[in-house]
């Protein structure tokens, strides 16, 4: 299970080093793509296996929103390897698109890591302490508890 949060620097080419905690769970071969909130999403290729297969599930020849879906997922996809300094490279596409610049922030979301842009997940971060309290409310609503 992918979990916690790590700080690594992206050099100049692109290539960031993946947390020796989550290579395990990632494994070799992964799968970047575009996520939520401008982060990327990393999925072990199990895992993204199974997404792949609910997104091929989606009507995307009729429903315009399931094809939108289809193609923010799919059509941002990139095989990720690590090297034998445990480093993989992130394509200049999703780099911007996540605005990536020096100092990145791995999270483990259980499933699948997200890669954002250090500054922005601070920001993040202290808004989600300000309304912690608030989401974990409606998820106890919502049958969740903590």
């Amino acid at each position: 299970m992918l979990k916690g949060e790590y700080s690594h620097n992206i050099d100049p080419k692109g290539r960031l080093i993946i947390p020796a905690k989550f290579r395990d769970d990632l494994g070799e071969h992964f799968v970047i793509t575009k996520g939520m909130e401008n982060c990327l999403y990393v999925y072990p290729e199990d895992q993204w296996n199974a997404f792949e297969d609910q997104l091929n599930a989606l009507p995307t020849t009729t429903d315009p929103k399931a094809r939108a879906f289809a193609h923010f997922f799919l059509g941002s996809a990139a095989d990720g390897d690590l090297d034998k300094q445990g480093r993989t490279l992130i394509s200049p596409a999703l780099r911007t698109y996540a605005k990536l610049e020096k100092e990145v922030v791995f999270i483990g979301m259980g499933k699948r890591a997200e890669i954002w842009d250090k500054a922005r997940w601070d920001e993040k971060n202290a808004e989600l302490e300000l309304s912690i309290e608030d989401i974990a409310s409606d998820m106890e609503a919502s049958g969740f508890s903590i």
